[in-house]
């Protein structure tokens, strides 16, 4: 297609001036034929840009027009990065094209779609063995249930490297116990660490950048001897390699939402994926990440031979029943606890009821989420084993799974003490559920005693399934139901007489 201008010229100089069709031709040096057209032509419409075909980006384009969609319906931070995608259509689609073509067309739907504003940040000093400390939130499914979690992120600007942990709350109990984790798993202590102004170690901001900290934080900083640094109020830009660092985490390990069945085993894979993760070249310097990050260690504190006790002591009344509030959440202590003050350590996954040798009575793991009473039941059963009859005037009647409370108020009062020193000796984990289905079996023909529970107890327990029944038709007599009471006594003797 000839040039705007070239056109211009072919018309005026045959439309204006006059000139051949052939003369014009040899002047422009275009063929007679393509002068008369453009000369006659009436309408120039603006023709939109021809669209080439692409055989290996055409296939997957609606597949990452589908992603790209599902992502701007959430939060930006965990929409997934042109890289993530990429890898994604490698893995699951045998994608054979390049990263450079999704990350081209990502970035342009993405601007087709949506309006970004883009927030300029200041470079900060890069200093070997300091470090930057800042939470993030990714979604997880833990435990059957679609729950956004946190994670604290260690990034050091000088090696552009990190370490994380992932944690049910962000409370003062989980920051330092992350961080500990980071200090042991590393071998050191960053001599310098910056964090925002957390609410689990700043308890108040006064002005003049003046700051009251939390007493666990304050003791834990002595513990381990490094400096700290707060940003200003608002400025979380002041930490902006951590707060980068956060994205790149959720972006490249926890998007989609990671599986979680134990918190505990999870955490542990996260140090050989931050490791992993060093052999890259640094973004603007030709080093490898991993020689950074040994510089780096040259600068860090020895860290204390002993750890730090991540831990808080509170001082708890207890209700009439035995339980105390922590954080808003019900813990069971021990009856003979009612209305009493009880020591309390607190961790981030346990409450524990301490005496005044500090030894664990009662032992919870701590709630988080929706669930708010935990009940540990051997203190209990222990008294109700003695003094059967306070059951029914003691709300505990109702804490019972239905299956017990039915079966506890058809006994007789020795009948009800047998039954709870058997779920004293019985009930582990204060898990019920064996113990159901071992009450349920039990009382298939009626109401049954402690052994026969007992013998069904074990029979599930050890094979995991009830027996196999007798198949119906054979020559076995019918066993009658079991009855309580003398009347089936009654019955044998009148039949007796009549036979006489």
């Amino acid at each position: 297609m000839l040039a705007m201008a070239q056109i211009d010229y072919i018309r005026h100089e045959v439309n204006r001036k006059g000139d051949s069709y052939a003369s014009v031709a040899r002047r422009v040096e275009v063929d007679q034929r393509t002068v008369k057209k453009y000369a006659d032509q009436d309408e120039f419409p603006v023709r939109p840009p021809q669209k080439r075909p692409s055989p290996v980006m055409d296939p997957v384009k609606p597949i990452l027009d589908k992603w790209i969609k599902e992502d701007l319906q959430g939060k930006k931070k965990y929409q997934r990065t042109a890289k993530r995608m990429y890898q994604q259509l490698k893995k699951f689609h045998s994608f054979e094209g390049s990263e450079r073509s999704v990350r081209k067309y990502v970035s342009r739907r993405k601007k087709e779609l949506t309006e970004y504003d883009q927030e300029a940040a200041l470079p900060l000093e890069s200093i070997p063995g300091t470090a930057q400390v800042d939470f993030g939130t990714a979604p997880f499914d833990y435990g059957g249930r679609d729950i956004d979690l946190p994670f604290l992120v260690m990034s050091f600007p000088y090696s552009n490297t990190f370490y994380f942990q992932v944690f049910p709350s962000e409370n003062t109990e989980c920051l330092l116990e992350g961080l500990q984790r980071m200090f042991h798993y590393m071998g050191g202590v960053p001599k310098i660490i910056r964090f925002d102004n957390l609410s689990p170690a700043v308890k108040k901001i006064y002005s003049k950048g003046n700051r009251e900290l939390t007493d666990t934080f304050e003791r834990f900083v002595l513990h381990y001897g490094f400096a700290y640094e707060f940003c200003n109020p608002g400025k979380g830009n002041e930490k902006g390699h951590v707060e980068s660092m956060v994205k790149y985490i959720r972006n490249n390990y926890l998007l989609p939402a990671c599986t979680i069945t134990d918190l505990d085993l999870f955490n542990k894979t996260l140090w050989t994926m931050a490791e992993d993760d060093r052999e890259r070249l640094h973004y603007k310097r030709d080093i490898m990440l991993t020689d950074l990050y040994e510089e780096e260690k040259t600068n860090w504190l020895f860290p204390p031979g002993k750890p730090f006790e991540c831990v808080r002591y509170e001082t708890c009344k207890a209700d009439k029943y035995g339980f105390i509030s922590v954080d808003g959440k019900q813990y069971s202590t021990s009856p003979r606890f009612a209305k009493q003050r009880v020591r309390v350590c607190i961790s981030y996954d346990a409450i524990m009821i301490v005496n005044e040798a500090q030894e664990v009575i009662v032992r919870h793991s701590r709630l988080y989420g929706i669930k708010r009473k935990s009940m540990v039941w051997q203190p209990y059963l222990e008294l109700l084993a003695k003094r059967p009859r306070a059951i029914k005037y003691s709300s505990l009647y109702n804490q019972f799974p239905k299956e017990w409370s039915d079966y506890l108020q058809n006994c007789t009062e020795e009948e009800q003490k047998a039954a709870l020193r058997l779920l004293t000796n019985l009930l582990k984990n204060d898990d019920f559920s064996i113990l159901n289905q071992a009450l349920v079996l039990a009382s298939e023909h009626g109401h049954p005693d402690v052994d026969q529970i007992k013998h069904c107890f074990y029979t599930l327990f050890h094979y995991g399934e009830r027996y196999e029944k007798v198949p119906a038709g054979g020559n076995i007599p019918q066993v009658p139901d079991i009855t309580r009471g003398l009347s089936h006594y009654d019955a044998f003797f009148r039949e007796g007489d009549e036979k006489r």
